[in-house]
């Protein structure tokens, strides 16, 4: 093989070894849960959302929500303005959501038919957000040193493969603050996504179960446009959350006023 040959040869599997999905690293748990914690989720964004909260009957309610997200450094600023029906109209939520381990995210809830906001205390996070099956400490990513992290086991779903890992808290104070004892976390192996979830609800036989049907990449960012969080005991629903997000853009002009108590409680 002369020179030129081999030289090319060597480039191609080069190349070949690149193009290997990142998923055939050997990664720990901690790793992936720290890809997963990096992942690019795009900045200054605005959506519309639907959420549709469903009782054991079947029967609906249906509110609208426009979101705004943006980053101030490596902490993660979020308004959500309640636009109808009337009953919710004009409330609003605001969450400060800090990359720095141990420090508590600040949240704030604002109702109209009280004419101010309440910050939402450490002790009530584990409480339903809005009347949904998600908790407060649903809408904050978690601090991954609060937690001991391992594969179960690798699975397909929705036809990608993830890797199944155990979330378990170090401490009663986390479990008191987020309401779960223990999840499992399926994340998406070429994209470090979560697209499934199942968490134990603590001092309760309740499970409640997360799931992403549909993810999207809208200007280069995966995005989950469709989600669920179902509650159950045993083989009973006792309640049912969809959330839809349409209307979704990066990268707009949004101003850091946006991220205030005084700002939510305006309106938009």
């Amino acid at each position: 093989m002369n020179n030129k040959i081999f030289t090319t040869a060597i480039i191609t599997v080069l190349l070949s070894i690149m193009a290997l999905p990142t998923y055939a690293a050997n990664l720990s748990a901690r790793e992936i849960m720290e890809r997963v914690e990096a992942r690019d989720e795009g900045d200054r964004q605005i959506s519309d959302m639907t959420m549709i909260l469903i009782d054991k009957r079947g029967q609906k309610r249906i509110r609208a929500i426009r979101s705004y997200t943006m980053d101030r450094g490596e902490d993660e600023l979020s308004a959500m303005f309640f636009l109808s029906p009337a009953d919710v109209k004009n409330s609003a939520f605001l969450t400060y959501d800090y990359a720095e381990s141990g420090r508590d995210d600040d949240q704030w809830l604002y109702l109209p038919a009280l004419r101010k906001s309440k910050r939402i205390a450490a002790s009530d996070k584990s409480g339903s957000f809005m009347g949904s099956d998600f908790n407060y400490s649903d809408m904050t990513s978690r601090d991954l040193d609060a937690y001991d992290y391992k594969i179960i086991k690798e699975m397909k779903v929705n036809d990608q493969m993830t890797w199944v890992i155990e979330s378990i808290p170090r401490s009663q104070d986390e479990i008191d603050e987020t309401g779960y004892k223990k999840s499992l976390i399926f994340v998406r192996q070429d994209i470090f996504m979560p697209i499934r979830g199942i968490r134990w609800v603590a001092k309760s036989s309740k499970i409640k179960y997360l799931d992403v049907p549909v993810v999207k990449q809208i200007d280069g960012i995966w995005v989950g446009t469709k989600m669920t969080m179902t509650t159950k005991k045993g083989k009973s629903t006792l309640h049912r959350t969809e959330m839809n997000f349409t209307n979704i853009h990066f990268n707009q002009d949004i101003d850091e006023s946006m991220f205030t108590v005084r700002r939510i409680e305006k309106g938009i």
